[in-house]
């Protein structure tokens, strides 16, 4: 029996209204912004949450001095189509890219995230 329906996953960052925005639009999903945390949500229900951490420190990645401490897999159905779309949104592309299926990229607060087809 499950406890709960929807995980939800907690990022740190500078500016959570900003980092929600970027990832609102990068999923469409609804966005939610209040003092020091912001929140987007998927019409199932789905949430990510953005909080505030003052003296925010963004991971170095692929290193470990700061570690990278989580990232997000966003599948896309085209890998250029989609790089164009989340540059314009603010993202970064990666200098370091391992893989052929997939890209990375940093969002505008430097964490570290993959759009990736099958």
């Amino acid at each position: 029996m499950a406890i709960a329906r929807f995980p939800s996953l907690v990022m740190d960052c500078p500016d959570p209204a900003a980092l929600a925005a970027f990832y609102g639009a990068l999923l469409d999903w609804k966005v939610t912004v209040s003092e020091g945390w912001a929140e987007i949500r998927a019409d199932y229900g789905q949430c990510i949450c953005f909080q505030q951490v003052h003296g925010y420190t963004p991971p170095v990645w692929p290193g470990q001095d700061v570690p990278q401490q989580m990232h997000l897999d966003v599948m896309v159905d085209d890998l250029d189509a989609a790089g164009a779309a989340v540059l314009a949104l603010g993202a970064s592309k990666h200098a370091h890219q391992p893989g052929e299926s997939f890209r990375v990229f940093l969002d505008p607060a430097g964490h570290p995230f993959c759009l990736c087809v099958n």
